[in-house]
């Protein structure tokens, strides 16, 4: 018998709970969802509820273990694969002061303002305070959507709340203190505030920088690695999830340091791109570097001495679920209930679509690449890299009267996927990036994106089995480690086989240049009118 371990992956809109079994391999045993609310406000917020967090983490821990042949009495530690820079000020207790802020707000505008877009710049940072904090951290807090001015948007808007603020909490370090009345913060969630040195022989909180922002240090918590326990479960936190108290709780990591390691890459140079709700093209790196021009960063991972050369898109998988929602449910929902789709032929009326993307990706796939001519700037909520720009918004370029639905619909992912490459080959001007390359996320559960990225991109895609559940593989081996049943988290790799292999089509590559040269250009073309439609 094996070791039994307890993995949350924490999403932007909910949450899995997945039961591993540790033995020869690491294998899903159990998994339950649940969903929990993301809050857009007018103002460009956008926040989270953490007792629903909590609730969703309860009742699917409990939905698991109902049935489950394995008892809670055999779990042998817990942890997190996480969102990322969000921001949960806390109070003594433990309480969020305010409504947990999700990665995706951005209505700090005039704290970032005031903070570093000023004075002498570059690339949108005041030199002053870019050149420190590169030296000190190896990256800079230049985006809107940053926690350091989430934070300094509750002090500036809410300072009664915020005086009641203990301390500074990322979305997994939140419940890990509702686990274990524990206050900590992992070392990638310590570097996604820039304010860790991440410097060799400086690890730690920056007096200097904490200064030059106005950063209260007595709110900043203790850092701990990925793989050390955070502390055990607690008499409240054992009886609200139904498991048992005392069990090891482990300091897990955020969805960027996690997922590349449940996708199998752990060697420097390996590259993977993610499509969930957010998009991103991470490469592990050795040594720190930055791209201020096109907001790329090296990031602090789980893996002990390498980087995470990261570049992110706000909306990926968002885009096709707004597709869903709003270009195809509309009439597609009818079919699926009736259980025929398109009025189909005899023959075809045998195939059922229960999952409305495996019919859209059925759909897209039978319109020839380009998508005749249309073109979809996935910027839903903005955007990050390679520009940023909260203003951006996403458009449909060039639709004639010959356009349908079915190439609107394909139009969107692709794309995604030609912002994905231009991340890539944004990150090729600073590292080598791997020429063959790991999808993973939901955005890689079926073959025609698989091979669309591989056409677009040039590249060859690999994608793993469960790409939708490599965060809560990455978490369970972290575990591994923290117990001792796994002597590194390099290991990982030899049980992480790729499943399926997409290599590009050199006709449907050319197909696709002339949009993708288009797509670069449509930001620059429109940024003064979206800020003009959107800027209030």
């Amino acid at each position: 018998m094996g070791t039994y371990v307890l993995a949350y992956d924490i999403g932007t809109t909910g949450v899995k709970t997945c039961l591993f079994e540790i033995d020869q391999t690491i294998k899903m045993i159990d998994s339950a969802s649940c969903g929990y609310g993301l809050y857009i406000l007018e103002n460009g917020g956008a926040e989270q509820d953490g007792d629903e967090w909590w609730e969703a983490m309860c009742k699917t821990t409990r939905e698991i273990f109902a049935h489950s042949d394995v008892n809670v009495d055999q779990v042998a530690g817990i942890s997190f694969c996480s969102q990322m820079q969000g921001l949960v000020l806390v109070d003594r207790e433990g309480v969020p002061i305010h409504r947990p802020m999700s990665y995706m707000d951005q209505r700090a505008e005039e704290e970032i303002k005031k903070g570093i877009a000023n004075g002498i710049q570059i690339a949108g940072a005041n030199i002053f305070k870019l050149i420190p904090s590169l030296i000190i951290t190896g990256a800079v807090s230049s985006s809107v959507k940053d926690p350091m001015w989430k934070y300094k948007w509750i002090e500036a808007h809410e300072p009664e709340q915020f005086a009641r603020a203990y301390k500074w909490l990322d979305v997994k370090e939140y419940l890990i203190s509702r686990c274990t009345g524990k206050f900590v913060m992992t070392e990638d969630s310590a570097f996604s505030t820039f304010l860790y040195d991440t410097r060799k022989g400086h690890e730690g909180w920056s007096q200097k920088l904490c200064k030059m922002f106005d950063i209260k240090t007595d709110l900043l918590p203790p850092v701990i690695k990925a793989t050390d326990e955070a502390g055990k479960l607690t008499e409240k936190a054992a009886e609200e999830l139904g498991l048992k108290e005392g069990t090891p709780v482990f300091g897990g990591g955020g969805d960027a340091a996690l997922i590349g390691i449940g996708a199998g890459c752990v060697k420097t140079g390996q590259t993977h791109i993610y499509c969930g709700t957010s998009g991103w093209v991470s490469t592990i790196v050795d040594k720190r570097c930055v791209d201020t021009q096109n907001m790329i960063a090296a990031a602090v991972g789980a893996l002990s001495g390498k980087y995470n050369y990261f570049a992110e898109m706000e909306t990926a998988g968002k885009c096709l679920e707004w597709v869903k929602d709003h270009l195809a449910l509309d009439e597609i929902g009818i079919y699926l209930d009736k259980h025929d789709v398109c009025e189909q032929s005899d023959e075809e009326k045998e195939k059922v679509y229960r999952n409305l993307f495996e019919y859209l990706s059925e759909t897209i796939s039978k319109v020839p690449p380009g998508a005749g001519g249309v073109i979809f700037t996935p910027w839903l909520h903005g955007n990050r890299c390679p520009f940023e720009d909260p203003d951006s918004a996403g458009m449909f370029f060039n639709i004639k009267l010959e356009t349908g639905k079915t190439e609107m619909i394909r139009a969107v992912t692709e794309g995604v996927c030609y912002h994905l490459r231009w991340m890539l080959e944004c990150e090729d001007r600073k590292v080598r990036t791997s020429q063959v390359i790991r999808f993973c996320g939901g955005g890689a559960l079926n073959d025609v994106t698989g091979q669309m990225l591989a056409d677009i991109t040039g590249r060859t895609i690999e994608i793993v089995s469960s790409p939708q559940n490599v965060g809560s593989m990455g978490a369970a081996a972290i575990i591994g480690v923290g117990l001792g049943v796994m002597k590194s988290i390099e290991e990982i790799a030899d049980f992480i086989p790729a499943q399926k292999s997409f290599t590009p089509d050199p006709e449907a590559n050319v197909l696709y240049e002339k949009n993708y040269q288009v797509f670069k250009q449509l930001h620059d073309a429109n940024r003064k009118l979206f800020k003009q439609m959107n800027h209030a």
